[in-house]
């Protein structure tokens, strides 16, 4: 193999993946399951009675207008005439009619997955000509993956493989009939010269017949069998070299066919896991699509209850400083109210100290001018 073959099934050049590779591929994959479920139609209709417990009354009465429509059709194909535009019309509404009806019918089919795994395991046997395009379905699709999968640049050093690969077998095959034809030419000589040395050799031998011989025939014929032997000891060791060169020619050319169709199988196989690699790369990263997604969407709850919360604090925050100024003003009236309080309770309590020696005041000035009236009227009544 050469060192670009070689680089082209180099499994470390595994190009990345892409996006529309991808859509195409499930677009692919779902056209595959559709064509199935399709297949599947007539089998489920033979056997409704079988699967109507299973279908539900919805599937059930999409299934028998269905298969109402299907006999319309069949009738109107074989009541048809060539060339009448009425029945053509007819046809053509009864063909749109029956594709909305299989849309339908895949459509309720495909909503629920679960049914359709057990359409498949219950309905296996499919007719041959749709079993047969689904396969070839499949192929396209296997064939449409290789060669999105393919660079172009691989594509061309494949082709070139292929070729170059093609050649050489082309090559080695036309040598090999060449040598076959030489050797079938070598035999057929060889046979041809050993049949004229035996022919030769018969007209100068003559048969023994019982001891009839006389002693100088044997001697002839002893003679004629030596100079035979002698001819093929002669005539053998002309063609041996011949024979071996092409023994060994021979070998090497189909060794190195086997050589090239080893590398061609290589070239499958490593092609094969290629792309096994390069599709389980594909599951990672739809994993890791899958994964970030979750994770995304659990971000954005997280996010919105975040978000959610912040604006609740920021209104509490609002309503914490109207009320924290509500309270500062309460608080500050409430401290002037007992500003107010403690001035008064100070003013009556100077008040009634003012009150009370006011009247201490007034009750002597009264208790001494009572002593005074009496002391006088006894100085009066001692005087008399």
């Amino acid at each position: 193999i050469t060192l670009g073959a070689m680089k082209m099934l180099d499994l470390c050049r595994l190009k990345p993946d892409c996006i529309e590779t991808e859509r195409i591929i499930t677009v692919l994959d779902e056209t595959i399951a559709k064509l199935e479920l399709s297949s599947l139609i007539p089998l489920i209709i033979d056997s409704l009675d079988r699967f109507a417990d299973m279908l539900g009354p919805e599937i059930t009465n999409s299934l028998i207008e269905h298969q109402k429509l299907s006999h319309e059709m069949g009738h109107l194909l074989a009541s048809s005439e060539e060339g009448d535009p009425l029945r053509a019309e007819e046809q053509c509404l009864l063909e749109q009619r029956l594709k909305c009806s299989v849309r339908n019918v895949l459509r309720l089919l495909l909503a629920n997955p679960s049914l359709c795994q057990a359409l498949k395991y219950e309905a296996w046997a499919r007719e041959s000509p749709a079993e047969a395009f689904i396969k070839a379905f499949g192929e396209f699709r296997n064939f449409i993956l290789e060669r999105l999968l393919t660079s172009p640049v691989e594509e061309e050093e494949k082709i070139q493989f292929m070729e170059g690969i093609s050649l050489q077998i082309k090559k080695n095959t036309e040598a090999i009939t060449a040598l076959q034809a030489e050797l079938a030419a070598a035999i057929w000589t060889q046979e041809e010269e050993l049949q004229k040395e035996e022919t030769r050799a018969a007209g100068r031998l003559r048969p023994l017949h019982h001891q009839q011989l006389c002693p100088e025939q044997s001697v002839l014929a002893t003679q004629g069998t030596e100079n035979l032997e002698l001819e093929k000891e002669h005539f053998l060791p002309h063609f041996a070299p011949t024979w071996c060169l092409f023994q060994t020619s021979t070998g090497l050319l189909w060794a190195g066919q086997d050589t090239l169709v080893s590398a061609k199988n290589l070239s499958h196989f490593v092609f094969q896991r290629k792309c096994r690699v390069e599709m389980e790369i594909v599951n990672w990263i739809q994993k890791y699509d899958t994964d970030m997604g979750e994770k995304q969407a659990e971000y954005e709850e997280v996010h919105a209850a975040y978000a959610e919360e912040k604006a609740q604090l920021s209104l509490l925050m609002e309503k914490h400083t109207v009320l924290l100024q509500e309270y500062s003003q309460i608080d500050e009236e409430r401290r002037i109210c007992q500003n107010k309080k403690e001035q008064a309770l100070k003013e009556l309590t100077t008040m009634t100290l003012a009150a009370t020696r006011i009247q201490a005041f007034w009750r002597g000035y009264l208790v001494r001018s009572l002593f005074k009236s009496k002391k006088k009227k006894t100085k009066k009544g001692k005087g008399k």
